[in-house]
């Protein structure tokens, strides 16, 4: 079994900067799929950012390119998710997930993730 940890968010108003940190801990393996998803109360969860531990490869949404960067900490079961330039739009839930099963590339169906953190709300007031 996995868990994850997740840590970070809270409100800033639009233009401003969080970061998000992930720590994976259990049943884990050095080549893993760890990314954030969000989600607004009724809507579909997306993909905000993805990267693969194997390689270093990253997968954003194009929502967030060139605002937000993933990246793994220290080679470890962890990742980090700094956000810049936060938009009204970035409101919403926003959940780590992880996926130890070995891959050659990542999926951005949050389906195929089986480990999920308990969610950290990201607030930008319009």
């Amino acid at each position: 079994q996995v868990h994850l940890e997740e840590s970070g968010g809270g409100s800033v108003q639009a233009g401003g900067s969080l970061s998000l940190s992930c720590l994976a801990s259990g049943d884990v393996w050095s080549r893993f799929c760890m990314g954030w998803f969000r989600q607004d109360p009724g809507k579909e969860r997306e993909m905000v950012a993805i990267i693969y531990a194997g390689d270093g490869r990253t997968q954003y949404a194009d929502s967030v390119k060139g605002r937000f960067i993933i990246s793994q900490v220290n080679a470890k079961y962890a990742a980090n998710l700094q956000m810049n330039s936060l938009k009204s739009e970035d409101t919403a839930m926003y959940y780590c997930a992880a996926d130890f099963r070995i891959r050659s590339a990542c999926s951005v169906d949050p389906n195929d993730y089986p480990y999920w953190g308990q969610g950290t709300q990201v607030t930008v007031p319009s």
